[in-house]
């Protein structure tokens, strides 16, 4: 199921992204494919542990419900919100979709976390083309693991708004070395501390058979993801500096998710 919605999602965002009339309409449904998605990697997440994703699937039911009724009545603020979707997917589809692509990035990625571990003197094996072992313990590298999502999403947010050729040759120096950078940094930091079993003093609350598993999961689903977070709200401040409409687009943004969603609550009661 979910390997059905993501292409379709995809397909609809980009077709916003085409002026006309039907636009609302292939946005309704993109946002409707993209939230399918959401719901139904919860099983998955859950399984894994992670805690992010299972409540960013709960939280996009109202906003879904939100996003509709303002397409319905052409709000331009989620037309913006739909084209910064519609650009993030454009950057992230080809990486997804085209095996070859995304391999290569994976690839990079692997040899450059390699370096970066060589650095901290830190002895291991890549025992595959995607895969990393030291000790007993092994972590796989995939397309998650590259950054690739995260850049496409804050350089999908930058493009919500007109720009400069300056701006945009400004925005993606701001985003796209920095992530990817820390990415590594992330990736370095989580197989050091997964294989070296780092977090075996914290409470294993995963419930995994597998051993070692709660340093993995306090390494990755924990510190990294806490971190990358705080990261990204940092980044997405110096977007606002660097385009100030950005920051207005934003406001407004919550303001018309604010108003919609009070009104949806009070006609519920």
């Amino acid at each position: 199921m979910l390997e059905l919605f993501i292409p379709l999602s995809c397909v609809f965002f980009l077709l916003s992204l085409i002026p006309g009339r039907h636009r609302k309409y292939t946005a309704i449904i993109a946002w409707i494919s993209i939230v399918c998605v959401l719901i139904s990697g919860v099983p998955a997440w859950i399984e894994e542990t992670n805690l992010l994703y299972p409540v960013m699937a709960l939280l996009s039911l109202p906003f879904l419900w939100a996003t509709i009724r303002m397409l319905l009545n052409d709000q331009e603020v989620v037309y913006q919100l739909t084209r910064a979707a519609g650009v993030s997917f454009l950057i992230y589809a080809p990486f997804a979709f085209y095996e070859p692509l995304g391999n290569a990035l994976i690839s990079l990625v692997i040899s450059n976390t390699g370096m970066f571990l060589n650095f901290f003197n830190f002895p291991f094996d890549q025992v595959l083309w995607n895969t990393l072992q030291h000790g007993h313990f092994r972590v796989e590298i995939i397309l998650a693991c590259t950054g690739i999502q995260a850049i496409a999403i804050m350089l999908g947010v930058a493009a919500a708004v007109p720009t400069t050729w300056r701006q945009k040759a400004l925005a993606f120096l701001l985003v796209v070395p920095p992530i990817y950078i820390l990415n590594l940094f992330r990736n370095t930091g989580v197989v050091i501390a997964y294989t070296e079993q780092w977090f075996t003093w914290l409470p294993d609350i995963t419930g995994s058979p597998e051993p070692g598993y709660a340093s993995f999961f306090w390494a990755h689903n924990i510190i990294a993801e806490g971190l990358a977070l705080v990261f990204l709200v940092g980044l997405a401040y110096g977007l606002f500096r660097l385009i100030p409409t950005l920051a207005d687009f934003a406001a407004d943004l919550i303001d018309a998710y604010r108003l919609e969603i009070t009104n949806i609550a009070g006609r519920g009661r």
